[in-house]
């Protein structure tokens, strides 16, 4: 039987060795581009010309930064046209993760200290009350703005018909379409439930480091919630594991909250959305019998 070779990836280089002659379309382009940012720097001069002059002293003091910036803009859109493309597909990868870490550190970190300073609190305690509300309110905020795309709904939806499954497997019963649909899509051990606590247990423990250092300087509470990270995800992880684990009046109270946000985040999910989480379900059971257990 004959076997499919995968074919080499061909060695390149950052820059191109030769890019060749720029096609016509992109030329017109440029050329447009050109017209525009031109008009562009003419309706600037003349908006700023008097302006400048008189904050200034200096009639041409904006449209010298507006030149300096399109210059930089420029001099970057030549250097990138000689790039490699699969080099900036890479690099675009890797910017994408970036985006992604910078995103989460700026709405849950440095946003949520930035507006709790602006209270004043005169105490750790409550300004780490204040710091933990402003989270809660984005990270709800966010959840409901993602919520409302199409695309994303329909993940929740197989978001809920994963906890469906899993709710079925726990519950000792054959993992069937019919057997899964019945099952709740709210679970304790969720991600959304895990986010949430994640932010009280935060609070809990920068109200007791913080009367130990200078929480009042914005960089070193940025830094020291950083540092505490691991400490609260370990605590967050056991407390989930513990209320997961056991179904009673006071874990059915501790896991409410986190219960309620997962509203926004699962969904009823239809059939097909079932059968895939079932599929998924199969292929990670263990073979060996309770080595699963939680």
């Amino acid at each position: 039987m004959a076997t499919l070779r995968r074919k080499k990836a061909e060695p390149f280089s950052v820059f191109q060795r030769d890019p060749g002659p720029w096609p016509p379309i992109l030329l017109n382009w440029m050329a447009t581009l050109a017209i525009i940012m031109v008009f562009g720097l003419v309706m600037l001069f003349s908006a700023s010309y008097t302006t400048g002059y008189l904050r200034f002293g200096d009639s041409f003091h904006y449209i010298k930064s507006q030149l300096l910036c399109t210059a930089l803009g420029l001099g970057m859109m030549f250097l990138f046209s000689y790039f490699d493309h699969r080099f900036l597909r890479r690099m675009v990868k890797l910017g994408y993760i970036v985006c992604l870490i910078l995103l989460v550190l700026v709405l849950f970190m440095l946003l949520p200290t930035f507006l709790a300073g602006l209270f004043h609190a005169t105490t750790p305690a409550l300004h780490n009350l204040i710091e933990g509300v402003v989270k809660i309110l984005v990270l709800l905020a966010y959840m409901i703005l993602c919520s409302r795309q199409k695309d994303v709904y329909r993940v929740f939806c197989y978001h809920g018909a994963e906890h469906k499954t899993i709710f079925c497997y726990e519950a000792g019963l054959p993992l069937t379409v019919e057997n899964v649909r019945i099952q709740p899509r709210h679970h304790p051990r969720c991600g959304t439930s895990f986010l949430f606590v994640v932010i009280i247990v935060s609070i809990i423990v920068s109200s007791l480091v913080f009367p130990y250092i200078n929480w009042q300087s914005v960089w070193v509470r940025v830094g020291v919630k950083l540092l505490l990270l691991v400490p609260v995800v370990g605590i967050t992880y056991e407390f989930n594991r513990l209320v997961g684990a056991h179904d009673n009046a006071l874990t059915r109270v501790l896991s409410a909250p986190g219960m309620w946000l997962q509203n926004f985040t699962t969904h009823e999910p239809d059939d097909s959305m079932i059968e895939v989480a079932i599929k998924a379900m199969k292929l990670v059971i263990p073979e060996e019998k309770g080595t699963d257990t939680w």
